[in-house]
């Protein structure tokens, strides 16, 4: 690659409005079969702004899709017990048939405690223990939401995996865990690096496919991008910024994601694609081995 090079952009939100158009069809379906339009409900602790406004997206996307919404707001006193019984009576509600709890939910709270309350046929962002363990073993469930919308878009970009050393930089339970294991699936070499990780910039110039998912403003500098990478910038931070150092990494990948505009309309698009499936799934109108 020389300096002239520019990488051919990883566009979400194509992908992502054809997902959505294909899950608002199946969700006037279900309605018109069934008389229940598909409900999510989100659970909101506190009234973090950036939080308030995720939800508030996500109910407003809902909505255009033909997908009912219900939104329980809670106080930011409120404790993990508080949390787990209202994450709780929505699992045993027979009109919400998928969950989404909003994260962070504050420090004093286990927020482990809180997803675990959410019932598996109902975790439609993919954060339990139970949708983790089944994605790990390739079984049927729902994958973590922004994992799930990042391998989609390699698909849609005829990214090859098998053989491929992948690079994931962020071990969070949403986010990078989850990514790695569904890159080991696909049979790429996966490779987990953080923040901590020594001498991170020369695995890094190893990878073939790097995810950058740690969460801080242009921490992968684009100089150590390898000649021909494929980049998935997962980062979201203030001004618009990613966690690789877009500029210069434009200059080396061969495939890169914009911020915004890549992985995150991929997210919510596969949010509510399983939404659809898991109303579906619930009101007897497709298999579970279908699902996830």
């Amino acid at each position: 690659m020389t300096q002239t090079h520019t990488a051919r952009l990883m566009d979400g939100a194509g992908p992502a409005r054809r997902i959505v158009e294909r899950s608002a069809a199946r969700a006037a379906q279900i309605t018109r079969e069934t008389g229940t339009p598909p409900c999510l409900a989100t659970v909101l602790v506190g009234d973090d702004p950036a939080s308030v406004t995720y939800v508030r997206m996500k109910r407003a996307r809902c909505e255009k899709a033909g997908i009912a919404s219900r939104h329980v707001g809670l106080p930011a006193t409120t404790t993990t017990a508080e949390l787990v019984d209202a994450v709780t009576a929505l699992s045993q509600d027979p009109g919400v048939h998928g969950i989404l709890l909003q994260h962070p939910v504050g420090p004093h709270i286990d927020e482990r405690a809180a997803f675990e309350a959410i019932a598996p046929g109902k975790d439609v962002d993919g954060l339990t223990l139970h949708s983790f363990g089944a994605m790990s073993f390739g079984l049927p469930g729902f994958a973590s939401c922004t994992p799930g919308g990042i391998m989609r878009l390699l698909e849609e970009y005829d990214v090859e995996l098998t053989g491929r050393h992948a690079v994931v930089v962020g071990r969070s339970a949403i986010l990078g865990r989850p990514v790695g294991m569904m890159l080991l699936a696909g049979d790429a070499t996966v490779t987990y690096c953080h923040s901590r990780t020594a001498d991170l910039a020369s695995i890094v110039r190893q990878a073939d496919i790097l995810v950058a998912a740690v969460g801080r403003p242009r921490f992968i500098r684009g100089e150590d991008v390898k000649p021909g990478a494929v980049v998935i910038d997962a980062g979201y931070n203030p001004g618009n910024v990613g966690d690789v150092d877009f500029e210069t990494a434009l200059t080396r990948a061969s495939l890169i994601t914009p911020v915004p505009g890549g992985v995150g309309p991929m997210t919510i698009a596969v949010l509510l694609e399983q939404t659809v499936q898991a109303a579906a799934r619930q009101l007897g109108l497709e298999s579970d081995e279908k699902a996830g």
